[in-house]
């Protein structure tokens, strides 16, 4: 076998796309605003506009879920990496352009001779530009890409991982995407991720913590209007994409904090009492003033909360790392050696 060192980066690289994936845009719109409650499914943000709009987001003075997990890693990523042991192969869920995985990269080539990524994400184009960077910047690394949702991460992996087994998984699933997951859409995943593992094998978890109102709330609703812009593009996306008539003056975002259910709201209002047309659906939306669309759910969890889903789907937290406001955690769950029997198909 050549070594990775002396390899070419193409050969260092490979992209699978496991199914075409459709289009449910039209479906999810037409039974979305067909219910009661209307919702939007919140994967719809992000067109090339959207993810501009969440790329300035980050930057907000609001918005300090980045920042804080960028001090962790930033921090404690010598701490997390010798708490994965060597050698491992590293996966990651939703893995974007992996600007916060450098920082774990950095000290887990001078661990082993060489490492397997495998990032997983929607956008096999950004996967590929990534791989050509990461590639140049780290000549021990091989990547293997996979352009499909990572809800399906045991059939998409279990092929890669029983074809090389290492002595250990480390999946990453950074930022506070566990938080767009309702409670049982939670249990599935971390449920998939544990069927993909072995005992020991390890999930370095990010998850945004339970915080006070004042601070939360404007995170999702800064001064400056870039949320709610990103927010009502949904609308825009809906009138390019199917014949959609809204007219956005008359809609305004709304996020708040839900105290009993410990998560942010994103909704879109009307203003007023309208009746929307989206001709590409045949389908008229009838909206009462003040009523809304809920597109997207933000859960905030305190350190309980996130042992009690790690000890539910077949994990032990043994790590938990926060910065220094303790806005925000990264935590290490362990996979037991036992899979629980509760385990969510």
């Amino acid at each position: 076998m050549a070594s990775y060192a002396t390899a070419s980066a193409a050969d260092r690289f490979s992209l699978i796309r496991p199914d075409q994936q459709r289009d449910d845009f039209a479906e999810d719109v037409r039974r979305g605003l067909s219910g009661s409650p209307k919702t939007l499914p919140p994967k719809y943000f992000y067109d090339d506009l959207g993810s501009a709009l969440f790329e300035a987001i980050c930057h907000l003075p609001e918005y300090y879920v980045t920042r804080a997990e960028a001090e962790i890693l930033g921090s404690a990523a010598d701490d997390m990496v010798q708490s994965f042991g060597a050698p491992i192969r590293l996966i990651e869920l939703g893995s974007g352009n992996s600007q916060k995985t450098r920082l774990l990269l950095d000290p887990l080539v001078s661990r082993q001779p060489t490492l397997e990524y495998v990032p997983i994400d929607v956008d096999g184009d950004l996967l590929s530009r990534t791989a050509e960077t990461l590639l140049d910047l780290y000549p021990t690394l091989s990547i293997h890409g996979v352009a499909s949702d990572f809800r399906r991460i045991d059939q998409l992996l279990a092929p890669i991982v029983a074809a090389d087994p290492v002595p250990r998984n480390i999946v990453l699933f950074l930022g506070s995407t566990i938080g767009n997951l309702d409670p049982s859409d939670q249990d599935d995943l971390l449920g998939a991720i544990r069927r993909l593992m072995r005992g020991g094998d390890a999930l370095l978890l990010g998850a945004d913590r339970r915080k006070d109102k004042s601070i939360v709330e404007p995170a999702y609703d800064d001064a400056l209007g870039v949320t709610a812009a990103f927010n009502l593009n949904i609308l825009v996306r809906i009138n390019a994409q199917l014949g959609g008539r809204f007219d956005l003056a008359n809609f305004r975002h709304r996020a708040f904090f839900n105290e009993t259910e410990s998560r942010i709201e994103m909704h879109i209002a009307s203003t007023i009492a309208q009746s929307i047309r989206i001709d590409a659906l045949d389908m008229e939306i009838a909206f009462a003033a003040g009523e809304t669309i809920h597109t997207e759910n933000s859960y905030k969890f305190d350190d309980d909360a996130i042992d009690a889903l790690a000890r539910r789907t077949g994990f032990d937290v043994t790590r938990r790392w926060t910065d220094s406001r303790g806005l925000f955690a990264d935590q290490l769950l362990v996979a037991k050696e036992t899979a629980p029997l509760s385990s969510v198909d």
